[in-house]
């Protein structure tokens, strides 16, 4: 036997709900920034691929030759550009095995870990992009203009073709760079709205 009270509210008494735990933060824009990030890793890939490839496929032979000696110039002729290619393959291979975290920032966009995970590794392969792109620049520079001084002569005037393709490259690599800073930049501001 059990016994039902009924009692009327008064329209005085407002009902409210409580709530448990944190209030839901606003800040959609960090979800904004973490597809952008996404995006931008994805035209990263592209760049850093791009330059790798093109350098890596930089050969150029002169039509004229004799018997025992022939003008060639190739990638693997000169230590910098082998440097680059494999830089620019090694940052290409990070921004791909990058993407799940990036996947990670736009699931959860409040998560501060995988941001700080990729902020520090983008500044590594920053580094790595930089030193190469820089690296090769100097070289490619070296054969468009030659030095008077150490009787280097340019051979971009011969090597036409080889020239055009590593200052291509060189240029796809600073692309990568700059998408780099941005990334990095935006990483930053998302991780310091965060705390």
């Amino acid at each position: 036997m059990s016994t039902t009270i009924e009692v009327p509210e008064s329209s005085n008494v407002t009902k409210d709900k409580a709530v448990l735990g944190a209030p839901p933060r606003s800040g959609g824009w960090k979800k904004g920034v973490a597809i952008m990030d996404f995006i931008l890793r994805l035209g990263a890939i592209a760049a850093a691929l791009g330059a790798a490839a093109t350098m890596g496929t930089s050969d150029q032979t002169l039509p004229f030759f004799t018997q025992f000696f022939q003008f060639e110039a190739s990638y693997d002729s000169f230590t910098t550009f082998q440097f680059f290619v494999i830089t620019m393959a090694l940052v290409a291979g990070y921004l791909v095995l990058s993407l799940p975290f990036s996947i990670v920032t736009i699931i959860r966009p409040h998560a501060a870990g995988p941001r700080l995970f990729l902020i520090i590794l983008d500044t590594v392969f920053l580094t790595l992009a930089t030193a190469s792109g820089a690296s090769a620049a100097a070289i490619v520079y070296l054969a468009h203009n030659g030095n008077q001084d150490s009787n280097w002569l340019a051979i971009c005037n011969q090597f036409g073709d080889f020239c055009a393709q590593t200052s291509g490259a060189v240029v796809s690599s600073f692309v990568t760079v700059v998408i780099f800073l941005l990334l990095i930049v935006m990483s930053a501001l998302a991780l310091r709205r965060s705390y």
